[in-house]
């Protein structure tokens, strides 16, 4: 069996190769990160594992590797580049990658939360171009963060915050518990937090989840955080509540349509802080998802030693 990393930029390439051992299988690191759906199937050959990390890999596309039998996807989103039902009824399985950055995407949204509270992406645009302008500030000790969806990334989140002095409220789907979360209805949830964070995974039911309705429930002023998908929110509904305040700051690492656009809304509202989907980039996350990718590959040809 063969594998190929379609579309390693240069620092995941550089870890695949650090990271695959002799006794792997072999492993194609096509450092092509612009790579185009069309352009795969000359580069997959007759390789049987595709590892993918931000390229739509349409099921026409998948169809004309003759060989692919596995996509190893770098994440949880597979789904807003490829259908895995569809690759699934012609032979192909779709492995994702789970835990590998909780740590980093928490810090990242903490980071944003912390941000957003203090205005300090807008006082940096206005201080580099000449304006003394300071922001009025929220101070965060003692306020309520609601977590919607709660896994590792949420869990690492309540970790960091309940360290800052801050009341934590969770809601999730299914029933969980964790020391010192208290886990509560979502309309419970919306109506009480002064911060929410989101952490659901994108599927038919989480697709806009976040609706108008649900930031009508919302605190007035409420600070929005999504380092989920972009998806999981009403796009317009949320741009709509910043422009009347209802929202008050939205620090947004993640959008329905990535690059975000130049002339994107969210480029010209003041109360929004905005990074570029890149809250899962550092070194150990790096290493946990490449390695992780790799054990997907030694445990589907056999071969190898999984860490």
């Amino acid at each position: 069996m063969k594998a190929v990393f379609i579309d390693a930029s240069a620092t995941l390439g550089d870890v695949a190769e650090r990271l695959h051992q002799a006794d792997d299988i072999p492993l194609l690191v096509n450092r092509q990160v612009d790579i185009t759906p069309e352009q795969i199937p000359a580069v997959m050959g007759d390789a049987e594992i595709l590892i993918v990390d931000h390229t739509a890999v349409p099921t026409a596309i998948a169809k004309q590797c003759k060989g692919l039998k596995h996509v190893v996807f770098l994440g949880t989103g597979a789904r807003s580049y490829m259908n895995p039902e569809e690759l699934a009824e012609i032979g192909i399985e779709v492995h994702i990658i789970k835990g590998y950055g909780d740590t980093a995407v928490a810090e990242c949204a903490f980071a944003l939360m912390w941000a957003s509270a203090k205005g300090f992406a807008r006082m940096d645009r206005e201080m580099r171009a000449g304006n003394w302008l300071r922001t009025e500030a929220v101070q965060l000790t003692g306020k309520t963060l609601g977590l919607i969806g709660f896994g590792g990334i949420a869990a690492e989140m309540a970790r960091l915050a309940l360290g800052a002095g801050m009341k934590v409220l969770a809601w999730n789907r299914t029933p969980k518990t964790c020391p010192g979360v208290s886990f509560v209805s979502l309309e419970e949830l919306l109506a009480q937090s002064q911060v929410i964070s989101l952490h659901l995974l994108l599927n038919d039911e989480t697709r806009g989840f976040i609706s108008r309705a649900r930031i009508a429930q919302m605190k007035d002023g409420v600070i929005l955080v999504n380092t989920a998908r972009g998806a999981v929110i009403d796009e317009q509904a949320m741009i709509d509540a910043l422009s009347s305040g209802k929202i008050a700051h939205a620090g947004l690492d993640v959008f329905e349509i990535e690059p975000l656009p130049k002339d994107h809304p969210f480029t010209k509202i003041e109360n929004v802080t905005l990074s570029a989907h890149s809250a899962f980039r550092t070194p150990e996350a790096s290493d946990n998802l490449i390695e992780a990718s790799l054990n997907h590959c030694r445990r589907i040809s056999g071969q190898g030693t999984q860490r």
